[in-house]
């Protein structure tokens, strides 16, 4: 009689309801790895770089970003013809989202401008080059038209306008309800298209280079790129044209509004993130009951990161004792979070890509949702089956890690680089950028938890 009544004990114990961890759909292979040895051990990687940098000779670090100078190359004018080409493919792409399937994972329209432009091309640009100086749809027909700027636009005004049209473009991602309607997107495109050009008749090309985001944003990237073929043409360490001379500090506000972006883009995701805003993760009531929340959640987190990231470097100054313009070494020093940026957004959006990059193969074969076949893919199947295998999952698990270590590993050695030209010490430069450092591995912990955390929304 004991036992039984024992044996009930233990079975109310057991079913008592209580809080459970829970995950949904794609991200909960997450919980299946050990992903606590993984995130220990790549801030241990980080944390361990930034050590070496006080007892490696100062030359280890400048070879690193070392560059060889070629002769710039010459395209004449096969950038206005692949322009019009690219002007001619998002028309078409425009005509499918309005006129095509109203499914996102069947329309061309969402799924080559998320797919192929923003996860693909813009993850390429750090690579290969400004693919947006070959692909952007308005110098082609603006160089056709001839026209001069009826107003000039004032050195001051640097990439201001871009950041803030980044601002907007990263609202309407996270917040709004539904960012990959293909009609939706494709008005907004069309729109966007039209005030660019206008916005280039009035100021000249120079529009491009101060607020249209694609121009600033592959720009951005491709700063990171081995090799650059047009002025000041060269080829060296990724990252050697950054440290080639200081920027505006526009361009540094730039990078670390890309960087907090992206980091709330994942954060927003998390069982953290809904608590914190009253959401049961397991019950989401959908974008649209929590569009001000995020919109605050992100501009929150981008001032924050600024602000965080200015007392980082003021810190720095003053323990390394050194003497130089803030603005001058807070706007470089932000350029070299550039690789951080761009790892944790190719990290982020691998297994998004993984699983689209296969819609937008079928959507080519048929363009417009009639059963076509014009690649002859027949029968082609989506699969995500890999997300199935334990072995496929570890390794999907480890190249999301790797990059983000890789990427902060390179964002401490460039910024070392950088300090070495502003306070022109090796030493001063590791003391000055130590606070840095710190923020940095600190950094390393953020992008790998966000990466292992799961996900309700």
């Amino acid at each position: 009689m004991k036992l039984r009544n024992f044996v009930i004990l233990v079975n109310m114990i057991a079913l008592w309801p209580a809080a459970a961890l829970a995950h949904v759909s794609e991200q909960g292979f997450v919980l299946l790895l050990p992903t606590g040895a993984y995130i220990s051990a790549g801030v241990a990687v980080v944390a361990l770089t930034v050590v070496a940098l006080f007892v490696l000779p100062s030359r280890f670090v400048e070879r690193l970003f070392a560059v060889r100078r070629i002769a710039p190359r010459a395209f004449g004018g096969l950038p206005v013809v692949t322009s019009l080409i690219s002007l001619g493919v998002m028309c078409f792409g425009i005509f499918i989202g309005l006129s095509g399937s109203r499914d996102p994972l069947s329309n061309l329209m969402p799924l080559g401008f998320w797919t192929i432009g923003w996860i693909l091309l813009v993850s390429l640009s750090a690579f290969v080059g400004n693919l947006w100086t070959w692909i952007n749809p308005w110098t082609g027909l603006y160089q056709l038209v001839g026209n001069e700027p009826l107003i000039p636009i004032p050195n001051s005004v640097g990439v201001w306008p871009a950041t803030l049209t980044l601002v907007a473009f990263a609202g309407f991602l996270l917040a709004d309800p539904a960012p990959d309607d293909p009609s939706r997107l494709a008005q907004l495109v069309a729109g966007y298209w039209i005030v660019t050009f206008i916005g280039m008749v009035v100021f000249g090309v120079k529009w491009c280079h101060c607020a249209e985001l694609g121009h600033v944003l592959f720009a951005a990237f491709s700063s990171l790129s081995v090799v650059h073929l047009q002025s000041r043409a060269g080829i060296g360490g990724p990252g050697w044209q950054i440290a080639q001379g200081p920027p505006a500090i526009g361009a540094g506000v730039f990078a670390l509004v890309m960087l907090g972006v992206g980091s709330f883009d994942g954060l927003n995701e998390t069982f953290w993130w809904l608590g914190q805003i009253g959401v049961n993760p397991l019950e989401f009531p959908g974008r649209s009951a929590v569009i001000g929340v995020t919109l605050t959640g992100l501009i929150g987190s981008v001032i924050g990161l600024i602000v965080v990231f200015g007392a980082v470097v003021s810190l720095g100054m003053v323990i390394g004792q050194v003497r130089a313009p803030f603005s001058r070494s807070f706007g470089w020093l932000a350029l070299c979070v550039l690789p951080i940026a761009l790892v944790y957004h190719m990290a982020h959006y691998l297994t998004a890509f993984m699983v689209n990059i296969q819609y937008t193969i079928a959507a080519l074969s048929d363009p417009f949702a009639r059963g076509d076949d014009w690649l002859g893919l027949q029968p082609f199947r989506v699969t995500t089956g890999f997300f199935n295998r334990i072995d496929a999952v570890r390794m999907i698990w480890i190249s999301q890690a790797s990059l983000v270590v890789i990427g902060h590993v390179w964002s401490v050695l460039l910024a070392h680089r950088v300090a070495t030209i502003l306070f022109g010490d090796h030493r001063k430069a590791a003391l000055a950028t130590l606070p840095l450092s710190i923020f940095m591995i600190g950094y390393t912990f953020l992008g790998l938890w966000l990466l292992a955390a799961p996900k309700g929304a």
